[in-house]
């Protein structure tokens, strides 16, 4: 079974740049987010009532996605991920109030049937930087964004909370708030930290 490391981080803190950057120097299987394909995407942005069903089909379609990335023989490497969307951006939904509490249970008890079939990742690489890089990120990006830059601090907060109960060794955090657009002052440490981890370069 492949091993599987995903990247975390609010909205604008570049978890797809860095994946690109990654996968430009290794060889890894891979998974993205893939906004523009997911069809409730832009309904929700638009109106707040496909919120839920916006959120199930990410969180079935990253579960979809690391039952496939276990059966590659490579190593593998997501952005986001299954934790990232349950632990930070539902309950980002929830506190919003586009979710309801049934709503936020119905994810819940999705996630957690989806966890006792998939393991969980094997090393977390957790991005943060300050709030202008943040801002000054998404405000480039060409995608639909449904976390704003308000929401990247109690994103950040969610997702604090969450690893507190993932082992330490199992996470690595990287403060990418001067990091060029390929990530070269942290490229080199990610690979060695994977291959101190006994990952199958």
């Amino acid at each position: 079974m492949a091993k599987i490391i995903t990247i975390v981080g609010s909205s604008g803190v570049g978890k797809t740049t860095l994946m690109r950057a990654l996968c430009d120097k290794h060889n890894f299987a891979s998974a993205y987010e893939d906004h523009q394909q997911r069809p409730f995407q832009e309904l929700f942005k638009n109106d707040t009532r496909y919120a839920l069903a916006n959120q199930l089909d990410y969180l079935m379609v990253r579960a979809q996605q690391e039952q496939t990335l276990r059966a590659d023989a490579r190593t593998a490497i997501m952005d986001g991920g299954l934790d990232l969307d349950f632990y930070g951006f539902t309950r980002l939904f929830l506190t919003r109030g586009w979710l309801s509490e049934p709503e936020h249970d119905l994810c819940r008890r999705f996630y957690q049937l989806a966890r006792t079939f998939l393991p969980s990742p094997e090393l977390i690489i957790h991005l943060h930087a300050d709030q202008k890089t943040v801002s000054q990120r998404l405000a480039t990006r060409n995608r639909i964004n449904i976390a704003s830059e308000k929401d990247a601090q109690l994103l950040n907060q969610y997702i604090e909370e969450w690893l507190e109960s993932v082992p330490r060794d199992q996470i690595l955090k990287m403060d990418v708030s001067q990091e060029d657009i390929q990530y070269s002052n942290c490229i080199d440490l990610i690979l060695k930290n994977i291959n101190l981890k006994d990952f199958a370069m």
